[in-house]
């Protein structure tokens, strides 16, 4: 767990879904240094095969078969690889689920190569099978928890078992009460910068909860969104004037300062034009974003659109 860092530490999304992507991007992330803001880091990339059955959040992007390439492309640069078991509606006959396992199994045995690795997770069921079979692979406590209360969000930073918690984006305005946390605490806090879900959905939780059902096959239909914008689809340009979210200056100049250093960025169910524009945004200085897009663009292996 990384703590008492001055560098604002991100963590990406697409581990599977855009691994294609970062295999180009990593490279110029650590060949050309200057190209990148100072003050950032990556602290790990973050996602799930399409058919996990433990999986959440989002489903049915991430490519299979690529999970020995994933870990070692992100070996090869000193992030930390997490899966995204997100699920909140596991019983116990699921934790037998054999492809799940193997992928724990797997990242567990390269934790010892690198920063370590973890899982995402909503279900305390998972939370406990987890920490009992695979006891290096550090937990994350996951967004889909929708944690909007700040004295329920202070007690599962308490919780000794999550290495960070990922509170439900509306509580990123809270800074005043945010900034009362000991230093402890604060280490937990990744906050979600880039939501662009309606501020006053009150769907969220059963929203994911959906998306947990059709993880594990359950025929429950088309989902229907309240938002009064839901047709319009994920548009960065929006999630910038949502009240939750969190700019570039914010991180570096009231985040930092403040004391917190974890931000994840969303975006598991976009396309990797798009994530492009996340790295860009947060990572890249305005004078090399040229630079970094033509070295993407030109590499005529990677689907953009």
């Amino acid at each position: 767990m990384m703590s008492g860092s001055e560098k604002a530490v991100f963590h990406l999304p697409g581990l599977f879904e855009f691994y294609e992507l970062y295999r180009l991007f990593l490279p110029l992330w650590s060949d050309h240094r200057n190209w990148f803001y100072d003050w950032c880091d990556i602290g790990s990339i973050y996602g799930a095969p399409s058919d996990a059955l433990w999986g959440g959040g989002r489903t049915g992007y991430g490519k299979n078969g690529i999970e020995k390439q994933v870990l070692a492309l992100c070996r090869e640069y000193g992030i930390s690889a997490r899966l995204t078991f997100s699920n909140s509606l596991l019983t116990k006959e699921h934790l037998a689920d054999r492809q799940c396992n193997r992928l724990c199994e797997l990242f567990a045995v390269s934790a010892d190569d690198g920063p370590g690795n973890g899982v995402i997770v909503h279900s305390d069921l998972l939370s406990d099978y987890i920490r009992q079979q695979y006891p290096s692979l550090y937990l994350v406590s996951s967004t889909t928890k929708v944690i909007t209360d700040f004295t329920a969000f202070t007690a599962e930073l308490n919780r000794p078992e999550f290495s960070y918690v990922v509170p439900d984006f509306r509580l990123n305005p809270c800074l005043e009460q945010l900034s009362a946390l000991p230093q402890n605490l604060k280490d937990k806090v990744e906050f979600l910068c880039n939501e662009c879900c309606w501020f006053g959905c009150y769907q969220r939780k059963a929203c994911y909860e959906h998306v947990s059902a059709l993880a594990l096959g359950n025929d429950c239909g088309e989902w229907e969104c309240c938002a009064p914008d839901r047709n319009g689809g994920y548009v960065f340009s929006k999630a910038m004037e949502n009240p939750g979210f969190i700019s570039r200056d914010a991180v570096h100049e009231r985040y930092l300062a403040s004391g917190f250093t974890n931000f994840k960025i969303e975006g598991r169910s976009l396309g990797s034009a798009l994530i492009l524009e996340f790295l860009l945004y947060y990572l890249t200085k305005p004078e090399y974003q040229l630079q970094v897009r033509e070295a993407i663009y030109l590499d005529n292996s990677l689907d953009l659109f």
